[in-house]
Parts: C-alpha cells; structure tokens; sequence
C-alpha cells in the first residue's frame, strides 16, 4: 500500500482522561485509504527529545469528514508534546503504515468479538465501525483498571454491543478480560485483540483452547516505521520480524507465542 506523508491540521483535541486525548485531524487532500490496524508516524515538533516519529494507532476515520482521529496515550515527552496541540496546529504524518486487521471471508451472521485493553482499544473502534459497515455485528470486551480508565464508551456502544471488565469492579464484571462470563456464554467465530502483552496471551490462549482463529496487533517499540532500525522485531515461525512492516496484526498461529 501506498505511504504518504502529509501536512495534517488539528481540527479538535479532546482531553479523555489524564493520561489519554484524542486528536482530530484533517487535511487539504482527501485521506488515503487506511486499514483498520495500520498505524501513523507522527513527527514531534518543538522538542530537541523527539528527534524520532512517534507511531501512533489509527483510531478512527471519518470519511465524510475528511478526518483522521489518533488515540494519544500519555507515555513520554513525544506524547505529551502531542497532547498539547491544539486547534489549527499542524502536525506531520507519514501513512498508512503496516498491515492491519483481516476482514473474514464468512457469513455476516458470524460472531466476531474485539478485545482491547488500555490504549489498545483504540484500532478496535475503527474495525468495528468497518465491519459494521459491510453487514457483521461485531461486539467488543473491553477491560481496564478501573470505570476512570474506560474511555469512548459511547462510541463502542454505538458500533456494536460492548462488554466491560474492570480489575476493580467499578464498572462492568470484575477481573480480567478473559474473565468476562460471556466467553462462558458465547461462542465466537473470530477474535481480534489489542492491548498489553499478558492480556493478549491470555486471549489468544482461551481462542486456541476454544479453537477460534485469532488475530493480535503488537505494541512492540516502533522507532522508524519502515523496518529499517530492528527495534520491533519479533520472532515468528519463518523467523524474526519487523512487527512495523510485517504486522503490526499478526494471525497467532504466525507467532512463537507459548499459550
């Protein structure tokens, strides 16, 4: 697929919690087409700490709108650059970068449920939305530390039934997403999951116990987006990998996972 990069400007920038924001952007060009999964390359400007791009998930996009919404987690001096921008700010973006989720080639009747925790809820919002649109009625578990940390709620809801884990039982069941009665209840066809390592085992480990195919886009640190520096390798069955180029969606049958 294509890269471009692109002279983007801040249309809105919404603050979601203490540690996460969302920006909003548009440009003069119409979007490129992006893949649910696929990520950005933000250059940081005003900071002599940010020599480097910043990957960032592709969230959202809003065709009729011409807008391009980045999920922004709070991690570093990059990030926290970047939570400062606001209205008519420009900002500059290399995309669309990896591969991202696989739309399954089934019946629209298929159960398929999408599993992001912590900032990796944030692909999830735009491969629902995509899957919405062509006939499937994906639904989401979602699970965080608490009710503070469940951010776009409403968005999810409005996209596909959405299930709730908290580890302290303020919203939602209480645990883990792997702990959520509907794996109980439920049977699914696919499984799509983002978010920290040990979260991600653990579900790619009830889908193979279960016997469900299973997709999971890494986090690993991405530096330059184009395989070039090896910080994101990760090893596979055919050998290591650069998750920027290579994923970041791997099927998990690719992976050397022990699950």
């Amino acid at each position: 697929m294509k890269k471009y990069v692109i002279d983007m400007k801040v249309v809105e920038n919404v603050r979601l919690h203490p540690k996460y924001c969302l920006l909003k952007l548009t440009a003069d060009c119409r979007l490129p087409e992006m893949i649910p999964g696929q990520f950005v390359q933000v250059r940081v400007d005003g900071s002599p700490q940010t020599f480097l791009r910043r990957p960032v998930s592709i969230n959202f996009v809003d065709r009729q709108a011409n807008m391009l919404w980045l999920f922004i987690q709070l991690v570093g001096e990059g990030t926290r650059r970047m939570a400062e921008y606001r209205a008519g700010d420009s900002m500059n973006i290399i995309l669309p970068l990896g591969n991202g989720f696989s739309v399954p080639q089934i019946s629209v009747s298929a159960s398929l449920l999408l599993v992001g925790g912590g900032v990796g809820t944030a692909p999830m919002l735009y491969f629902g939305d995509i899957l919405k649109s062509i006939g499937f009625k994906p639904e989401f578990l979602l699970g965080a530390r608490s009710k503070d940390d469940i951010v776009q709620l409403a968005a999810f809801e409005k996209t596909g039934t959405t299930y709730l884990t908290t580890e302290d039982g303020s919203l939602g069941e209480k645990g883990f997403v792997t702990d959520h009665t509907i794996l109980k209840k439920k049977n699914f066809d696919r499984i799509y999951t983002c978010g920290p390592k040990p979260m991600m085992f653990a579900v790619a480990g009830y889908a193979k116990t279960m016997g469900i195919s299973c997709e999971v886009s890494l986090e690993n640190m991405m530096a330059c987006g184009i395989g070039a520096c090896l910080c994101c390798v990760e090893k596979t069955v055919k050998g290591n990998v650069c998750v920027c180029t290579e994923g970041p969606v791997f099927n998990v049958n690719q992976l050397t996972w022990r699950i």
